[in-house]
Parts: structure tokens; C-alpha cells; sequence
């Protein structure tokens, strides 16, 4: 079987080229003329002969682009791509200006296509589940958006459609080949790992020491309310994920961020502010205020009012950092919980259930 490049870290390469006489300092030129240019290394120092012989030992596998688009107001760009299956899947690149001597980009990549989880507020859940994702088209998600844009990325989020916990080691193989100097060379610390509560996962990375970052999101401190929005409550209760994310803090000495999906009337009240401060008590946590996106029209953010009194209640009741994260691309569905693949009609999105109470 051939190699499978953009899908293997330089050590990984050189070990399966070796005995074609790969060197590990050709196997770094390899996966960086191909994870960033899509090809095999030539010019001065590169010899033909061995590229040859590279070339019919490997394969370069690639996305196709089946869509771009740019949102008009925010400037994020959504892209559908097809891999290895049929179904297509979706990366979205969020522009970072409010710098204008460093102006940047971040990528927010898929992990799979669909996701089992089913979350209540969230598009991608309604798919269900297609297959996973291996790493290569997780890699090539960036590569592609890089190679696309003339911002340079400098971070990756997978946020994107998919569960990461649940497709663990092709997320953790592509976070490699992104953080690796002769991969896409992004900064691991600049690499997140999204999970709604996987705890096996969690417990995984906390003992595996990676320096990605971890996102959980928890949305509410309630079991009874976080098991409406959040089947997965029933698997891996918030007692569980609570005692899961005290020993990474443990372990890795790094403050805890929560991710809280705000519905109007669902989870923005006094009382949700009191319920977090109490679950999260002697844990130094961040927690980022992120608004529902419902296409569908039955699950609405907090108005301002509503926002803002949240916001006094956590700042009298939980003591650690807040932080409103923009949501943005909403007006070309690539916003936090909109992503669905082009898969699902406009009839179905409205059809979601609607929030609970």
C-alpha cells in the first residue's frame, strides 16, 4: 500500500520511506512542499531520481472545492469540500483585523461529517452521523483556506462540524502535522480542541500532555436543563466532566474554558449564574459567551437586556474571566452551530425542536 502523505508526521514519513533511502531532513522537505503546496519538493539539492521513486512509493490525496462563500458583512469565508466520501463537509475562515499591523486568520475545521451528539441547538447534530474524517482532510481543510487567502493562518479551532473526542486520533494526528515547523508550522497553543463532554476523551488528552487547547462546552449547569440541550448529559454526567476537568487543571496547571451557548430564556438567568458559580467553585475557569444561531428561527439569543443582566450576575456570582466571543458568518450559515454541509433544507432547519424549558 502506498503512503498516504498529508496524513503522516515527517517522523512518520521518513520511517515508511526509509528504506528507499529517505533521510529524516528529506522527509521534513517532503511534508512541506506537500502539506503547503500540494506536491513533492524539486529545485537545487532535490534529487529527481528519488523523487521518482518517492512518487510511486506515495499519494498525494486532495480536496475537492465544491463551494466558496464570503459573508459581506464580516468578511468570513465559508467553504464546502468533498474528501474521500460523498458527503460534503465544511471549514470556515475567520478573519482576525483589529490589528492592522498584524492581520491574520484563523481556521474552524470539521472533524467529521454530521455528528451522533444531536445537541438542540445545533445544525450539524440534525445531519446525524456520516463517518469520520481522517487527518489528512483535516490538514488539507487549512492548507487549502491558506493557499486560498492572503491572510496568513495562524490558528485552527475544531469547532466545525463533528464531535473531535469521538474521532480522537485523526484529530490529534492532524493537530500534529499543523503544529509541526516543516507541516502548516501554527503554534500549538494556537491549536483548540472543542468537545461537549466527552470524558474518556478529556481524560485522554489530560494524560497524553498535549499543548493544544481545550474548549469544553457546557452551556448549562443544570443536569436536568444540560440534558435537554445536551443529550451526551446522559452518557457523561456534568459531575463526571466536572471531576474530569479538575484533574486536567490539575495536571496541566491551565485554566479551564467553558464554552455557554446563550438562548433566551433557556440559560441566561440569575439563577444559571448561581448554578455555574456553585458547579465551578475552586476551579479557575474562563468562560466564553457564545449566541445561539438557530437557521431554523426557534432558538433566539438573549437580548441586550437579558445579556447584560447575565453578565452582572456572573460578575457578582463567579468571580473569573467572561468573555462575549463573536459569532460571526451568520448571514452565509458558517456561525457557530449552522454548519450542516450544504445537507439540509431550509423545511428541516426549521423543523428543529424547539428549546426547551
Amino acid at each position: 500500500m502506498p503512503l498516504l502523505l498529508k496524513n503522516l508526521t515527517a517522523d512518520q514519513i521518513q520511517a515508511g520511506l526509509a528504506h528507499a533511502g529517505v533521510t529524516p531532513r528529506l522527509a521534513r522537505q517532503i511534508q512541506t512542499a506537500v502539506v503547503r503546496h500540494g506536491a513533492l519538493p524539486a529545485g537545487p539539492g532535490i534529487s529527481i531520481r528519488m523523487m521518482k521513486e518517492v512518487r510511486k512509493l506515495t499519494v498525494i490525496p486532495r480536496l475537492a472545492l465544491i463551494e466558496k462563500v464570503v459573508s459581506p458583512r464580516d468578511g468570513f469565508v465559508k467553504y464546502l469540500f468533498r474528501g474521500d466520501g460523498p458527503d460534503p463537509f465544511e471549514a470556515v475562515l475567520i478573519p482576525l483585523l483589529h490589528r492592522p499591523d498584524d492581520k491574520k486568520c484563523v481556521v474552524c475545521v470539521s472533524c467529521q461529517v454530521g455528528c451522533a451528539l444531536d445537541c438542540a441547538f445545533c445544525a450539524t447534530g440534525r445531519m446525524g452521523f456520516r463517518r469520520d474524517l481522517v487527518a489528512w482532510e483535516i490538514v488539507n481543510q487549512v492548507a487549502a483556506i491558506q493557499a486560498d487567502s492572503p491572510l496568513p493562518v495562524r490558528g485552527v479551532v475544531f469547532m466545525g462540524m463533528g464531535e473531535p473526542m469521538l474521532n480522537y486520533e485523526a484529530v490529534i494526528q492532524a493537530a500534529r502535522i499543523l503544529s509541526e515547523p516543516c507541516g502548516m508550522a501554527i503554534a500549538g497553543k494556537a491549536i483548540t480542541i472543542s468537545t461537549v463532554g466527552i470524558v474518556p476523551g478529556i481524560r485522554r488528552f489530560t494524560a497524553e500532555g498535549y499543548p493544544y487547547r481545550l474548549v469544553v462546552s457546557l452551556t448549562s449547569a443544570d443536569p436536568v436543563q444540560r440534558r435537554k440541550l445536551m443529550p451526551v448529559e446522559q452518557a457523561h454526567p456534568t459531575a463526571e466532566l466536572m471531576a474530569a476537568l479538575r484533574d486536567y487543571h490539575q495536571a496541566t496547571g491551565r485554566r479551564v474554558t467553558l464554552a455557554w451557548i446563550m438562548i433566551s430564556g433557556v440559560n441566561t438567568s440569575e439563577q444559571d449564574a448561581r448554578q455555574l458559580a456553585a458547579l465551578t467553585r475552586g476551579l479557575p475557569i474562563k468562560l466564553d459567551l457564545i449566541d445561539v444561531n438557530d437557521p431554523g428561527g426557534r432558538f433566539h439569543p438573549p437580548s441586550a437586556g437579558e445579556l447584560n443582566a447575565f453578565r452582572d450576575a456572573l460578575t457578582a456570582t463567579l468571580g473569573m474571566p467572561v468573555a462575549r466571543r463573536y459569532s460571526g458568518g451568520q448571514d452565509i450559515h458558517a456561525a457557530c452551530g449552522m454548519l450542516a454541509g450544504g445537507c439540509l433544507s431550509a423545511d428541516a432547519l426549521r423543523h428543529m425542536p424547539s428549546a426547551p424549558h
